[in-house]
């Protein structure tokens, strides 16, 4: 097995962890403020699209 596959895998991994994280942590500071629900959604989509263009990165390169 390749170690660069191994790397792969692991930052995929932490994406994923990261992605629920972030979904998590949304979900409460909406839970907290309702008021605040745009703006938090439009925070949380935009380091979500981020997070994951890391991730198909590393698997492409």
């Amino acid at each position: 097995m390749d170690v660069s596959m191994i790397g792969k895998g692991l930052i995929i991994i932490g994406a994923g962890i990261g992605l629920g994280m972030i979904g998590g942590r949304a979900m409460e500071a909406i839970a907290r403020q309702p008021e605040a629900t745009g703006k938090i959604q439009t925070a949380m989509i935009i380091i979500a699209a981020l997070l994951e263009g890391v991730a198909f990165a590393a698997l492409f390169a």
